[in-house]
Protein backbone atom coordinates (compact mmCIF):
# COMPACT_ATOMS: atom_id res chain seq x y z
CA UNK A 1 0.00 0.00 0.00
CA UNK A 2 1.87 3.36 -0.89
CA UNK A 3 1.33 6.40 0.99
CA UNK A 4 -1.26 8.25 -2.03
CA UNK A 5 -3.29 4.77 -1.25
CA UNK A 6 -2.77 5.23 2.37
CA UNK A 7 -4.19 8.95 2.16
CA UNK A 8 -7.23 8.03 -0.54
CA UNK A 9 -8.08 4.99 2.86
CA UNK A 10 -8.31 7.93 5.41
CA UNK A 11 -11.03 10.59 3.60
CA UNK A 12 -13.43 7.37 4.44
CA UNK A 13 -15.09 7.95 7.41
CA UNK A 14 -16.67 4.73 7.78
CA UNK A 15 -14.42 1.55 9.59
CA UNK A 16 -13.57 -1.38 6.76
CA UNK A 17 -12.97 -4.26 9.19
CA UNK A 18 -12.52 -6.23 5.96
CA UNK A 19 -8.88 -7.55 4.72
CA UNK A 20 -7.66 -6.22 1.01
CA UNK A 21 -6.19 -8.23 -1.70
CA UNK A 22 -2.71 -6.04 -0.50
CA UNK A 23 -3.49 -7.21 2.84
CA UNK A 24 -4.37 -11.24 1.85
CA UNK A 25 -1.45 -10.99 0.01
CA UNK A 26 0.94 -9.65 2.67
CA UNK A 27 -0.59 -12.03 5.23
CA UNK A 28 0.36 -14.89 2.44
CA UNK A 29 3.97 -13.88 2.42
CA UNK A 30 4.97 -13.37 6.13
CA UNK A 31 3.33 -16.52 6.75
CA UNK A 32 5.02 -18.56 4.35
CA UNK A 33 8.52 -16.86 6.18
CA UNK A 34 6.95 -18.09 9.25
CA UNK A 35 6.50 -21.45 8.19
CA UNK A 36 9.74 -21.90 6.65
CA UNK A 37 12.16 -20.30 9.26
CA UNK A 38 9.89 -19.85 12.97
CA UNK A 39 8.37 -23.65 13.21
CA UNK A 40 7.28 -24.39 16.70
CA UNK A 41 10.67 -26.51 17.19
CA UNK A 42 13.09 -23.96 16.35
CA UNK A 43 11.32 -21.41 18.71
CA UNK A 44 10.84 -24.08 21.37
CA UNK A 45 14.50 -24.98 21.46
CA UNK A 46 15.87 -20.66 21.06
CA UNK A 47 13.69 -19.72 23.91
CA UNK A 48 16.06 -21.84 26.50
CA UNK A 49 19.20 -20.20 25.37
CA UNK A 50 20.70 -17.15 26.40
CA UNK A 51 19.86 -15.42 22.85
CA UNK A 52 15.73 -16.02 22.45
CA UNK A 53 15.46 -13.71 19.44
CA UNK A 54 15.63 -14.93 16.38
CA UNK A 55 18.47 -12.64 14.52
CA UNK A 56 17.94 -14.33 10.91
CA UNK A 57 13.98 -14.04 10.85
CA UNK A 58 14.32 -10.54 11.94
CA UNK A 59 16.72 -9.50 9.14
CA UNK A 60 14.17 -11.60 6.76
CA UNK A 61 11.10 -10.39 7.73
CA UNK A 62 13.01 -6.30 8.41
CA UNK A 63 15.15 -5.87 5.53
CA UNK A 64 14.57 -8.12 2.94
CA UNK A 65 10.54 -7.82 3.26
CA UNK A 66 10.96 -3.80 4.29
CA UNK A 67 8.49 -4.77 7.21
CA UNK A 68 10.15 -2.68 9.78
CA UNK A 69 9.23 0.38 8.01
CA UNK A 70 5.43 -0.74 7.05
CA UNK A 71 4.01 2.96 9.31
CA UNK A 72 7.14 5.01 7.62
CA UNK A 73 6.30 7.52 5.30
CA UNK A 74 8.11 7.18 2.03
CA UNK A 75 9.73 10.38 2.14
CA UNK A 76 11.14 9.44 5.39
CA UNK A 77 12.51 5.68 4.25
CA UNK A 78 10.06 3.58 5.18
CA UNK A 79 7.30 1.81 2.85
CA UNK A 80 4.47 4.54 3.21
CA UNK A 81 1.90 2.01 4.08
CA UNK A 82 -0.60 2.04 6.84
CA UNK A 83 -1.61 0.39 10.73
CA UNK A 84 -3.94 -2.04 8.84
CA UNK A 85 -1.04 -3.53 7.32
CA UNK A 86 1.44 -3.75 10.53
CA UNK A 87 -1.89 -5.57 11.96
CA UNK A 88 -1.74 -8.29 9.54
CA UNK A 89 2.16 -8.54 10.16
CA UNK A 90 1.57 -8.79 14.06
CA UNK A 91 -1.03 -11.49 13.41
CA UNK A 92 0.79 -13.87 11.50
CA UNK A 93 3.53 -13.03 14.23
CA UNK A 94 1.12 -13.94 16.74
CA UNK A 95 0.17 -17.23 15.06
CA UNK A 96 3.46 -18.20 15.77
CA UNK A 97 5.12 -16.48 18.50
CA UNK A 98 7.90 -15.39 16.77
CA UNK A 99 10.73 -14.09 19.07
CA UNK A 100 11.51 -10.64 16.83
CA UNK A 101 11.18 -7.50 18.26
CA UNK A 102 8.52 -6.08 15.56
CA UNK A 103 6.32 -4.64 18.06
CA UNK A 104 8.49 -3.03 19.90
CA UNK A 105 10.42 -1.91 17.24
CA UNK A 106 8.84 -1.45 14.03
CA UNK A 107 5.63 0.13 16.13
CA UNK A 108 6.33 1.38 19.51
CA UNK A 109 9.51 3.10 18.72
CA UNK A 110 9.16 3.87 15.14
CA UNK A 111 5.30 5.95 16.34
CA UNK A 112 8.06 7.77 19.02
CA UNK A 113 9.87 9.01 16.30
CA UNK A 114 6.88 10.47 14.11
CA UNK A 115 6.26 12.12 16.69
CA UNK A 116 8.83 13.84 16.67
CA UNK A 117 10.26 16.21 14.22
CA UNK A 118 14.48 17.47 13.57
CA UNK A 119 17.33 15.77 11.52
CA UNK A 120 17.74 13.50 14.55
CA UNK A 121 14.57 12.00 15.23
CA UNK A 122 14.72 11.58 11.14
CA UNK A 123 18.08 9.73 11.12
CA UNK A 124 17.11 7.71 14.01
CA UNK A 125 13.75 6.60 11.97
CA UNK A 126 15.30 5.97 8.38
CA UNK A 127 17.60 3.40 10.36
CA UNK A 128 14.89 1.80 12.14
CA UNK A 129 12.18 1.32 9.03
CA UNK A 130 15.61 0.15 6.97
CA UNK A 131 15.67 -2.79 9.56
CA UNK A 132 18.99 -2.28 10.05
CA UNK A 133 18.52 -1.48 13.68
CA UNK A 134 16.29 -2.12 16.67
CA UNK A 135 14.78 0.44 18.34
CA UNK A 136 13.02 0.01 21.89
CA UNK A 137 11.18 2.87 24.13
CA UNK A 138 12.84 2.43 27.24
CA UNK A 139 9.28 2.11 29.54
CA UNK A 140 8.12 -0.42 31.00
CA UNK A 141 5.96 -3.02 28.92
CA UNK A 142 3.34 -2.92 31.79
CA UNK A 143 3.15 1.27 31.07
CA UNK A 144 -0.07 2.36 30.00
CA UNK A 145 0.01 6.28 27.36
CA UNK A 146 -1.46 8.08 30.45
CA UNK A 147 1.64 7.23 33.13
CA UNK A 148 4.22 9.83 33.53
CA UNK A 149 7.51 8.62 32.92
CA UNK A 150 10.36 10.47 34.80
CA UNK A 151 12.78 7.53 36.04
CA UNK A 152 15.58 8.71 34.07
CA UNK A 153 16.62 12.02 34.21
CA UNK A 154 18.39 14.23 32.01
CA UNK A 155 21.26 17.05 32.85
CA UNK A 156 23.57 18.57 30.39
CA UNK A 157 23.06 15.82 27.84
CA UNK A 158 23.46 12.71 30.08
CA UNK A 159 20.81 10.84 31.27
CA UNK A 160 20.77 8.80 34.74
CA UNK A 161 18.34 6.19 35.66
CA UNK A 162 16.98 2.77 35.62
CA UNK A 163 13.93 1.18 34.00
CA UNK A 164 12.78 -1.85 34.78
CA UNK A 165 10.28 -4.38 33.08
CA UNK A 166 11.62 -3.17 29.50
CA UNK A 167 10.64 -5.89 26.35
CA UNK A 168 13.10 -7.02 23.99
CA UNK A 169 15.92 -4.21 25.55
CA UNK A 170 18.63 -7.15 25.15
CA UNK A 171 18.21 -6.57 21.28
CA UNK A 172 18.05 -2.90 21.15
CA UNK A 173 20.67 -1.19 19.16
CA UNK A 174 19.47 2.07 20.27
CA UNK A 175 17.03 3.17 23.17
CA UNK A 176 14.87 5.99 23.25
CA UNK A 177 14.43 7.09 26.47
CA UNK A 178 11.70 9.95 27.93
CA UNK A 179 12.31 12.57 30.32
CA UNK A 180 11.39 15.58 31.69
CA UNK A 181 12.87 17.53 29.48
CA UNK A 182 12.41 15.59 26.45
CA UNK A 183 13.01 12.45 24.51
CA UNK A 184 16.66 11.11 23.77
CA UNK A 185 18.00 8.74 21.55
CA UNK A 186 21.08 6.34 23.12
CA UNK A 187 23.02 4.08 21.83
CA UNK A 188 22.48 0.20 23.24
CA UNK A 189 26.66 -0.25 23.08
CA UNK A 190 27.23 3.37 24.40
CA UNK A 191 29.21 4.23 27.84
CA UNK A 192 26.86 3.88 30.83
CA UNK A 193 24.41 1.75 29.16
CA UNK A 194 23.86 -1.53 31.60
CA UNK A 195 20.89 -4.12 30.16
CA UNK A 196 20.49 -6.29 32.35
CA UNK A 197 18.13 -9.53 31.75
CA UNK A 198 14.65 -10.16 34.16
CA UNK A 199 13.23 -13.23 34.78
CA UNK A 200 10.06 -13.02 31.93
CA UNK A 201 7.24 -15.61 31.83
CA UNK A 202 7.46 -14.81 28.31
CA UNK A 203 10.63 -16.01 27.04
CA UNK A 204 9.19 -15.20 23.38
CA UNK A 205 9.79 -11.34 24.32
CA UNK A 206 12.08 -11.65 27.10
CA UNK A 207 12.23 -8.13 29.32
CA UNK A 208 15.20 -6.49 30.81
CA UNK A 209 16.43 -3.50 33.23
CA UNK A 210 17.94 -0.61 31.40
CA UNK A 211 20.32 1.49 33.72
CA UNK A 212 21.69 4.70 32.29
CA UNK A 213 24.40 5.73 34.48
CA UNK A 214 25.87 9.47 32.63
CA UNK A 215 25.18 8.01 29.22
CA UNK A 216 25.57 10.45 26.39
CA UNK A 217 22.21 11.19 24.78
CA UNK A 218 20.82 12.91 21.57
CA UNK A 219 17.54 15.27 21.91
CA UNK A 220 15.32 13.85 19.10
CA UNK A 221 11.92 16.36 20.96
CA UNK A 222 11.07 18.63 23.19
CA UNK A 223 8.08 16.41 24.16
CA UNK A 224 8.59 13.13 24.99
CA UNK A 225 4.67 12.86 27.32
CA UNK A 226 3.18 13.39 23.18
CA UNK A 227 5.93 10.85 21.85
CA UNK A 228 5.02 7.89 24.12
CA UNK A 229 1.49 8.52 24.20
CA UNK A 230 1.05 7.72 20.58
CA UNK A 231 3.49 5.48 20.47
CA UNK A 232 1.79 3.43 23.57
CA UNK A 233 -1.47 4.24 22.33
CA UNK A 234 -0.24 2.47 19.05
CA UNK A 235 1.24 -0.09 20.37
CA UNK A 236 -1.36 -1.18 22.56
CA UNK A 237 -4.27 -1.15 19.64
CA UNK A 238 -1.61 -3.43 17.28
CA UNK A 239 -1.35 -5.24 19.80
CA UNK A 240 -4.82 -6.64 19.68
CA UNK A 241 -3.82 -8.30 16.69
CA UNK A 242 -0.89 -10.46 18.18
CA UNK A 243 -3.16 -11.45 20.46
CA UNK A 244 -5.83 -12.57 17.43
CA UNK A 245 -3.19 -14.27 16.13
CA UNK A 246 -2.62 -16.39 19.26
CA UNK A 247 -6.52 -17.25 19.75
CA UNK A 248 -6.99 -18.07 16.11
CA UNK A 249 -3.71 -20.48 15.92
CA UNK A 250 -5.06 -22.29 19.35
CA UNK A 251 -8.75 -22.68 18.01
CA UNK A 252 -7.63 -23.98 15.18
CA UNK A 253 -5.21 -26.49 16.05
CA UNK A 254 -7.83 -27.38 18.94
CA UNK A 255 -10.46 -28.15 16.43
CA UNK A 256 -7.80 -30.12 14.18
CA UNK A 257 -6.88 -32.01 17.57
CA UNK A 258 -10.21 -32.74 18.53
CA UNK A 259 -10.98 -34.15 15.11
CA UNK A 260 -8.00 -36.36 15.00
CA UNK A 261 -8.06 -37.80 18.68
CA UNK A 262 -10.41 -40.72 19.79
CA UNK A 263 -11.87 -42.15 22.51
CA UNK A 264 -14.71 -44.76 22.99
CA UNK A 265 -13.96 -45.33 19.34
CA UNK A 266 -15.07 -41.46 19.00
CA UNK A 267 -13.37 -38.29 17.72
CA UNK A 268 -13.50 -36.39 20.99
CA UNK A 269 -14.55 -33.31 18.56
CA UNK A 270 -17.71 -34.84 18.31
CA UNK A 271 -18.65 -34.87 22.25
CA UNK A 272 -21.50 -32.27 22.43
CA UNK A 273 -19.99 -30.71 25.49
CA UNK A 274 -16.68 -29.80 23.83
CA UNK A 275 -18.47 -28.80 20.44
CA UNK A 276 -20.31 -26.10 23.05
CA UNK A 277 -16.84 -25.20 24.20
CA UNK A 278 -14.76 -24.90 20.99
CA UNK A 279 -18.21 -22.86 19.35
CA UNK A 280 -17.57 -20.40 22.41
CA UNK A 281 -14.08 -19.83 21.56
CA UNK A 282 -14.95 -19.98 17.90
CA UNK A 283 -17.39 -16.77 18.92
CA UNK A 284 -14.77 -15.08 20.94
CA UNK A 285 -11.99 -14.94 18.11
CA UNK A 286 -14.53 -13.95 15.42
CA UNK A 287 -15.43 -11.16 18.06
CA UNK A 288 -12.01 -10.37 18.31
CA UNK A 289 -10.87 -10.21 15.14
CA UNK A 290 -13.75 -7.43 14.35
CA UNK A 291 -12.46 -5.31 17.29
CA UNK A 292 -8.34 -5.67 16.69
CA UNK A 293 -10.09 -4.72 12.55
CA UNK A 294 -11.64 -2.14 13.72
CA UNK A 295 -8.67 -0.22 16.03
CA UNK A 296 -6.48 -0.69 13.39
CA UNK A 297 -8.55 0.78 10.61
CA UNK A 298 -9.43 4.01 13.40
CA UNK A 299 -5.06 4.44 13.66
CA UNK A 300 -4.72 4.08 10.14
CA UNK A 301 -7.25 6.75 9.47
CA UNK A 302 -6.57 8.62 12.25
CA UNK A 303 -9.80 8.44 13.46
CA UNK A 304 -11.37 10.75 16.24
CA UNK A 305 -12.73 7.85 17.58
CA UNK A 306 -9.12 5.69 17.81
CA UNK A 307 -8.92 6.05 21.54
CA UNK A 308 -11.73 4.60 21.83
CA UNK A 309 -11.71 1.97 19.61
CA UNK A 310 -8.39 1.08 21.15
CA UNK A 311 -9.53 0.63 24.34
CA UNK A 312 -12.45 -1.65 23.50
CA UNK A 313 -10.56 -3.81 21.77
CA UNK A 314 -7.63 -4.01 24.00
CA UNK A 315 -10.19 -4.83 27.14
CA UNK A 316 -12.28 -7.42 24.80
CA UNK A 317 -9.22 -9.15 23.41
CA UNK A 318 -6.60 -10.09 26.46
CA UNK A 319 -9.44 -12.34 28.15
CA UNK A 320 -10.08 -13.64 25.32
CA UNK A 321 -6.33 -14.71 24.43
CA UNK A 322 -5.89 -16.28 27.71
CA UNK A 323 -9.67 -18.45 27.56
CA UNK A 324 -8.33 -19.00 23.73
CA UNK A 325 -4.66 -20.54 25.56
CA UNK A 326 -6.39 -22.66 28.37
CA UNK A 327 -9.03 -24.01 26.86
CA UNK A 328 -6.16 -25.39 24.13
CA UNK A 329 -4.16 -26.73 27.09
CA UNK A 330 -7.46 -29.05 28.56
CA UNK A 331 -8.82 -30.16 25.16
CA UNK A 332 -4.83 -31.32 23.89
CA UNK A 333 -4.91 -33.26 27.62
CA UNK A 334 -2.11 -34.84 28.78
CA UNK A 335 0.07 -33.91 25.27
CA UNK A 336 -0.87 -29.88 25.77
CA UNK A 337 0.87 -30.32 29.12
CA UNK A 338 4.07 -31.38 28.05
CA UNK A 339 6.93 -28.95 27.95
CA UNK A 340 7.56 -30.33 24.17
CA UNK A 341 4.37 -29.20 23.00
CA UNK A 342 3.98 -25.68 21.99
CA UNK A 343 1.11 -24.12 23.43
CA UNK A 344 2.85 -23.42 26.54
CA UNK A 345 4.28 -20.54 24.74
CA UNK A 346 1.11 -19.43 23.50
CA UNK A 347 -0.27 -19.58 27.11
CA UNK A 348 2.87 -17.48 29.12
CA UNK A 349 2.44 -14.81 25.30
CA UNK A 350 -1.01 -14.59 26.09
CA UNK A 351 -0.78 -14.34 30.09
CA UNK A 352 2.00 -11.52 29.12
CA UNK A 353 0.37 -9.29 26.38
CA UNK A 354 -2.72 -9.30 29.19
CA UNK A 355 -0.93 -7.43 31.29
CA UNK A 356 1.13 -5.23 28.37
CA UNK A 357 0.29 -1.77 27.32
CA UNK A 358 -2.33 -1.75 30.17
CA UNK A 359 -4.66 -4.45 31.52
CA UNK A 360 -7.99 -5.18 30.22
CA UNK A 361 -9.66 -3.33 33.62
CA UNK A 362 -7.06 0.00 33.14
CA UNK A 363 -8.49 0.08 29.71
CA UNK A 364 -12.39 -0.64 30.63
CA UNK A 365 -11.66 2.65 33.01
CA UNK A 366 -10.01 4.23 30.35
CA UNK A 367 -13.14 3.63 27.98
CA UNK A 368 -15.25 5.03 30.85
CA UNK A 369 -13.83 8.04 30.99
CA UNK A 370 -13.62 8.50 26.97
CA UNK A 371 -17.29 8.18 27.03
CA UNK A 372 -17.78 9.60 30.10
CA UNK A 373 -19.93 6.55 31.83
CA UNK A 374 -17.80 6.68 35.16
CA UNK A 375 -18.66 4.43 37.77
CA UNK A 376 -20.97 6.42 40.41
Amino acid sequence: MTASTASTASVNTEPDLLYSEEEEALRSAVRDLLTDHCDATSVLARVDTDAPHDRELWKNLAETMGLAGLLVPEDKGGQGASHREAAVVLEELGRAVAPVPYLTSAVIATEALLACAGDEAATVLAVLASGRSIGVLTVPLSATSGQDFRDVREEGGSLSGRVTGVADAGAADVFLVPTASGLFAVDAGAEGVTVEPQTSLDRTRPLAAVTFAGAAGRKLGDSAATAVRRALRAGAGLLVSEQLGLADWLLTETVRYTKERNQFNRPVGSFQSLKHRLAQLWLETVNTRAAARNAADALATGSEDADIAVAVAQAYAAPVAVHAAEEALQLHGGIGMTWEHPIHLYLKRAKADSIALGTAGRHREELAELVDLRAP
